[in-house]
């Protein structure tokens, strides 16, 4: 995935993606990794609770019959908890708009 896809980054997401051959038109599938630098285990958990929930409400945006990995950077935990879960969909959206490009 990481050698053969392409990916794009904002300061606090990189997004990976590989299209599947044997899945056009299907729903898009996610995997998601928060490195220990992130934060403990409780937050990167938090983090990742956050991130599929943002993610879901962004579906309809998202182009089918690809994979994607999100990986989220050092950092993400303070504004994440602060901000909320709309700055969060918008986070992923501003990477996701460099995917369409």
């Amino acid at each position: 995935m990481y050698r053969r896809g392409t990916s794009a980054s904002t300061r606090y997401l990189t997004l990976h993606w590989f299209p599947r051959e044997d899945a056009v038109g299907e729903e898009s599938r996610l995997g998601l990794a928060v490195p220990k630098s992130v934060g403990t285990a409780v937050a990167r958990n938090r983090i990742k609770r956050l991130l599929r929930e943002a993610w879901r409400s962004l579906l309809s945006e998202v182009p089918p019959g690809r994979d994607y990995v999100l990986v989220a950077r050092q950092g993400l935990v303070e504004p994440a908890e602060s901000r909320g879960g709309e700055w969060l969909a918008a986070e992923i959206a501003e990477v996701l708009a460099k995917v369409r490009t």
